[in-house]
């Protein structure tokens, strides 16, 4: 009788033991089929990075899921102030005025995370034009301004000795949705136009004196590709994505410097080492022989509060791996790194998210 006994209770073990293993497979198949599922939207500017680091970070840890809908910085502010996102993502920093709104709305902080560093280029389509042009601050904002309308004006021509340029209409493209691209733009104008400054001013989405529109960094490409002597502006990526001609630009120390990883770092060196506490700087028209002018950090837009805690450890978690392994990626798709000041700044600050 003992012996049997004891065989029964083996056996009840044993079922037991097949039973809570099948609950923690059947936990874990449920588990993976049903991800931890984030949703972040804005900025043009920076999507092939983030579309690269979400499929990276996902492959690392396959229960977060990340989805990141590409639609402009003015709608990423737009949405996360909503709370029909879990974050956004811009390239102009939140001003105060949108700051106290989001605090009104959501009862919490937003904070900035500055993720890589970018440029936005002079890009142009001139038949039987191949050399590589240059442009002045000067040119630069009378074009937009719709003052210099001829691609041989004095203006453009003085900076391009030897090239011959026609005598055609400058065709003007601009983003016509809310665009960090275009604060970047529109904010290295303000700063060396006092004209461009006073009729039109920096903002996401401004009232362009000429031009047409195109959607997105895409839509702006497109344009400029399809259009004779078209002119516009895009982040440095889409150029170099679709083999799109992009010019010099004269920097405040007077040098004709080319977008690329170098330039651009050292464009925040300054910044990186004066960075103010809440990240929201500007370091178009920096100073430094060889800094590229239209330069900028880009930022995610994350809520100091959250009401899903799950939802908040995976976005630290991710802001942490993305100051670490992932600026491994930035340079292979043309943003430059992090500098050192500025990822160790945010280590710190991930600690205020609640």
């Amino acid at each position: 009788m003992g012996k049997l006994r004891i065989r029964r209770e083996m056996n009840l073990m044993k079922r037991i033991a097949v039973l809570v293993v099948g609950v923690l497979v059947l936990g874990a198949m449920v588990w993976a089929q049903n991800p931890l599922l984030i949703n972040g939207a804005g900025a043009t500017f920076p999507y092939p990075m983030y579309s690269k680091w979400f499929d990276e970070y996902h492959k690392k840890f396959p229960n977060v899921q990340i989805n990141y809908q590409s639609i402009g910085s003015g709608g990423g502010i737009k949405q996360v102030t909503e709370g029909t996102v879990d974050f956004g993502a811009t390239d102009g920093p939140m001003n105060d005025e949108q700051l106290k709104a989001f605090q009104a709305k959501r009862g919490s902080a937003i904070l900035h995370f500055p993720t890589v560093l970018g440029a936005d280029v002079p890009t142009y389509n001139i038949p039987g034009v191949t050399a590589e042009l240059s442009f002045t601050p000067e040119s630069l904002a009378g074009i937009f301004l719709g003052k210099i309308t001829k691609w041989n004006d004095p203006a453009i021509a003085s900076a391009n000795k030897g090239v011959n340029l026609p005598a055609n209409d400058i065709v003007v493209v601009h983003r016509s949705d809310g665009s960090g691209t275009t604060y970047i733009w529109t904010d290295y104008l303000s700063k060396v136009s006092d004209e461009w400054k006073n009729k039109v001013g920096k903002s996401t989405s401004v009232n362009w004196p000429v031009g047409l529109g195109g959607k997105g960094n895409e839509g702006v490409a497109g344009l400029v590709k399809q259009t004779p002597n078209a002119f516009g502006y895009v982040e440095l990526i889409y150029a170099v994505q679709n083999s799109m001609p992009y010019g010099r630009v004269k920097n405040s120390s007077g040098a004709l410097i080319k977008a690329d990883l170098a330039s651009v770092t050292l464009a925040a060196a300054g910044a990186a080492k004066e960075m103010p506490e809440d990240f929201r700087v500007s370091i178009t028209n920096a100073p430094g022989k060889n800094a590229y002018p239209i330069s900028s950090f880009t930022w995610l837009l994350i809520p100091q509060k959250f009401q899903d805690a799950g939802k908040r450890d995976a976005l630290k978690g991710f802001l942490e791996w993305m100051l670490a392994d992932g600026q491994n990626y930035a340079e292979a798709l043309s943003y430059a790194k992090l500098p050192k000041e500025v990822i160790e700044k945010e280590k710190r600050a991930i600690n205020s998210i609640q």
